[in-house]
């Protein structure tokens, strides 16, 4: 049986994320206190809808019963294997989703009534969890549509078939992705941004990837960029890495790392990788 334990900061998308691990067939519940986690996976083994595929959440909305949060998970090991997938925003970005959603943090207390307070407290008691994750997305800059296409990547298929790799773009002007395993700058290739036709396009268009490769430096970074992507990846599945994110970041986030993004993307799909890619701030002004 494959289970996916979801946890991660309030307000980062929890709920979406079982959403879309409802629709690819996962029986899903939510809020789930820790230390009847094992009891939960048995029942769910003895059902006779014999469930092949279980996700369930379990955050700080558990007040102190989520202290026993790796003394459930040792207990579940008994019923079989699982996967941690946590789930973060930025800061400002909680704390924006709240003031828009007006809704109570789970630590919000008379003693630590702010917001700002509440998330700060959160990060640093899920540091732990955090750090035994198998899969960590930041959904600060991701729609709905983009986490459920993260979701489906990582869980639709069967997780033996080897190790996912998501590649991303980004600006480096909207802050690099927490999230990354490897960042690689490409600022220093041929900027299309200062090409008037080409200002208002993006890295999806030809004519911006055809500038773009037409230097003889940027054939350069990319073979390399291959080579070194496909010297590596053996040694992470060696080590027992189920996700790699790959960012690539140029000043917006729209010409040169979406052009080099794409290019990777393919460069692994061809080679029969399980791959996803996103451009995280394409769409911003």
């Amino acid at each position: 049986m494959e289970f996916i334990i979801v946890t991660g900061l309030s307000g980062a998308g929890k709920s979406r994320a079982m959403d879309a691990l409802e629709d690819i067939g996962f029986f899903c519940m939510d809020n789930i206190p820790p230390a009847l986690v094992a009891k939960v996976a048995e029942l769910c083994m003895q059902s006779a809808d014999k469930f092949s595929k279980v996700a369930m959440v379990m955050d700080t909305r558990g007040g102190k019963l989520f202290n026993a949060f790796f003394e459930g998970l040792n207990e579940l090991k008994q019923h079989g294997s699982y996967k941690i997938l946590f789930l973060e925003a930025q800061p400002e970005v909680l704390e924006r989703r709240y003031k828009e959603t007006r809704r109570r943090h789970p630590l919000a207390t008379d003693e630590n009534s702010s917001v700002e307070q509440a998330i700060e407290t959160e990060m640093q008691l899920l540091s732990a969890v955090r750090a035994s994750a198998d899969y960590i997305i930041d959904t600060s800059y991701l729609s709905p549509a983009q986490l459920r296409e993260r979701i489906t990547g990582l869980f639709a298929g069967d997780v033996s078939q080897g190790m996912l790799i998501h590649v991303m773009s980004f600006g480096f002007k909207y802050g690099s992705p927490s999230e990354a395993d490897l960042v690689f700058d490409v600022r220093c290739l041929p900027n299309p941004f200062y090409i008037d036709e080409l200002r208002n396009q993006t890295g999806l268009n030809k004519p911006v990837r055809d500038y773009v490769m037409q230097c003889k430096e940027t054939k350069g970074f990319v073979e390399r960029l291959f080579s070194m992507i496909d010297y590596m990846l053996p040694l992470y599945i060696n080590e027992g890495k189920s996700q790699l994110v790959v960012a690539i970041g140029c000043t917006g986030g729209k010409h040169r790392s979406v052009t080099i993004a794409e290019l990777l993307y393919q460069h692994l799909l061809e080679d029969g990788k399980r791959v996803t890619v996103n451009h995280r701030d394409i769409k911003k002004p």
